[in-house]
This record gives structure tokens, C-alpha cells and sequence, in this order.
């Protein structure tokens, strides 16, 4: 390897290789495999890196970090969903002792070991289910078993049920991440989906068993309407949308009209919370907003709870 003469300028990274071109920010020698563009002239990698480090990250309309991959909190969603479609399959389909466990039953349940997913109605505690030989009792919301508010979110019997909701999901999932970013979109999610959940615990029979990430995926669609309207978006487009899968809510049997009007309900409040706080003290009245919403929906399943013991 031939050295450059002594007093030529070498790169501070190849120090083989003359140049007499000097990064813009630091005055270092750099070659042209070195050198990065800049605003002005060319940068060393070294400032291009620190340059990188003190550079404020770009903010997302309704505050809070923009996402750098708006695709990746709804592909997990999905991925998590799936999973459970996974696990419900592998242990019975509709028959599964799992659906049994993490849908939405308001109160509890007696179902037959000798064959899951059927209940003994005339048994309405456990106690009873205990005379029962084959019996097994199956706790509902207002027994304790809270978790099923959140389980339920992602739980799907139907084949057709999950597809739907995964596509749409999938659709409109990263646009409405690419506008609130991540922590926003998935506290929009959750708290919808939730939403959705206290909704069916206040109004569906207390003997249904209720699943499904519709909630929340109504609440996306919630979602969509507010921002488009915030921007000044085509809002008849998406109330044509709203209105067909409203027509769909009540036609198709089966389908939980609570969860998916109560899901809408929370993902329109949540996201009027997030593009129309202040911005002035925009994360603190989001962050206080969301907060009161998460209690209010707590203090009624407890409410509910009460009336149901």
C-alpha cells in the first residue's frame, strides 16, 4: 500500500488515502468515501452522528414522537390476534375451554367438561355447577374476572370475523399511527376497545359471551372521522362507510351491537381528546383527558358489577 508524502493531507479515517476536502463542522480531512452532504459543504461521519444525536426528533401533528414505522404497533395488534386465533383453534375451535375463559361473560357460567362451550343455565353459581359431575364453572366480570374486558379484544371464533376485522385494521391502523404516533394510536386502540367492553357488560344479556376486536376496531373508524373533520378530510366518505357497517351490525346475526357502539363512542371521544387539546399544554390535558376517560369507564364496571351481585 503506497503512503501519501509526508505533509500531504490524509483522510482521519484512511489515513492511505490524500484529500484536501475538510468536513464543514469539525475541520477534519475527509475522503470522498467519507464525505456526507450537509447544508453547507460536507460533513465527517463523526458530526453527521452527533449532528443526528442533538437533533430534535420530528414531533407528530397532535404531539408526541412521529413514528418511525407507522406499519409495526398494527402489525403486532395483528400478530397478537392472531396468536389467539392460534390457541382458540388448536384447543377446540368454538368447543375451545380458552374461548370459555377469556371472552366477555357478564356474570358467571357452568359449562360441561364433556363438552365445552355448552352451559348448564338452570345452574347460575358455583356451588350448584359443583353437583353437576362433568360441570365446570366458568367466572364472568361481575365474579371478578376483569381481565375478560381486555381478553375479549382479541379473541375470534369466527374465520370471517378476524379476517374482516384484521383487514380493516391493517388499513387504517398505520395512517391514523402516521398522524397521532405510536403511544397515542395504541392508547386510542386500547381505550376503545375497552370502551367497547363496558359497553356490552352495561347492555348485552348477562348470560351472552361476547368476543371480538370490534370495539376497537370501531373506534379506529371513530377515529378516522374525527381527524378527517379536524383537517377538513371528506367526512361523507366516511359516514357512507359508517352507516353500511351499521347496516351490517344489526342484519348479520350474532354480531354485538354494544361493542361496536361503544367502541366508536370511545375511539371518537379519545381522538377529539388528542387533536383538539391546546397546544400549549397539549401532552398534560391528553395525558389528563385519557386518564378521567379510563376512570370514568372503571367506575362503571364497578357500578355494573354492583348491580349484577
Amino acid at each position: 500500500m503506497t503512503q501519501p508524502p509526508v505533509g500531504v493531507p490524509t483522510c482521519y479515517r484512511h489515513p492511505d488515502r490524500e484529500t484536501y476536502i475538510r468536513c464543514q463542522r469539525c475541520d477534519k480531512a475527509i475522503c470522498p468515501d467519507c464525505m456526507r452532504d450537509a447544508a453547507v459543504g460536507f460533513q465527517c461521519p463523526d458530526c453527521v452522528k452527533e449532528g443526528a444525536k442533538t437533533t430534535r426528533q420530528a414531533q407528530a401533528a397532535y404531539g408526541g414522537k412521529r413514528s418511525a414505522n407507522p406499519n409495526l404497533t398494527s402489525m403486532v395488534l395483528v400478530a397478537l390476534n392472531g396468536l389467539v386465533w392460534v390457541a382458540i383453534l388448536a384447543t377446540g375451535w368454538a368447543k375451545s375451554t380458552v374461548v370459555d375463559r377469556i371472552a366477555l361473560l357478564p356474570t358467571g357460567a357452568c359449562g360441561s367438561a364433556a363438552d365445552p362451550g355448552s352451559f348448564y343455565p338452570r345452574f347460575d353459581s358455583e356451588s350448584l355447577c359443583s353437583r353437576i359431575p362433568d360441570g365446570q364453572w366458568f367466572p364472568g366480570v361481575s365474579d371478578g374476572a376483569y381481565w375478560q374486558l381486555f381478553t375479549s379484544m382479541f379473541a375470534h371464533v369466527a374465520i370471517w370475523h378476524i379476517g374482516f376485522n384484521m383487514v380493516v385494521l391493517y388499513l387504517l391502523g398505520p395512517q391514523i399511527e402516521a398522524v397521532l404516533g405510536r403511544a397515542r394510536f395504541l392508547a386510542l386502540y386500547l381505550v376503545s376497545g375497552l370502551a367497547g367492553s363496558v359497553c356490552v357488560y352495561w347492555f348485552s344479556g348477562q348470560d351472552s359471551s361476547t368476543l371480538g376486536a370490534s370495539g376497537a376496531i370501531f373506534g379506529l373508524l371513530g377515529a378516522l372521522l374525527v381527524v378527517a373533520f379536524k383537517v377538513g378530510g371528506n367526512v361523507q366518505s366516511i359516514l357512507t362507510w359508517l352507516a353500511l357497517n351499521a347496516v351490517i351490525t344489526f342484519v348479520v346475526p350474532n354480531v354485538s351491537w354494544q361493542g361496536h357502539l361503544g367502541g366508536f363512542l370511545g375511539g371518537v371521544l379519545v381522538t377529539a381528546l388528542l387533536v383538539y387539546a391546546p397546544k400549549e399544554r397539549r401532552t398534560l390535558l391528553q395525558v389528563a383527558g385519557l386518564s378521567l376517560m379510563v376512570a370514568a369507564l372503571v367506575a362503571a364496571t364497578l357500578a355494573r358489577t354492583a348491580v349484577l351481585a
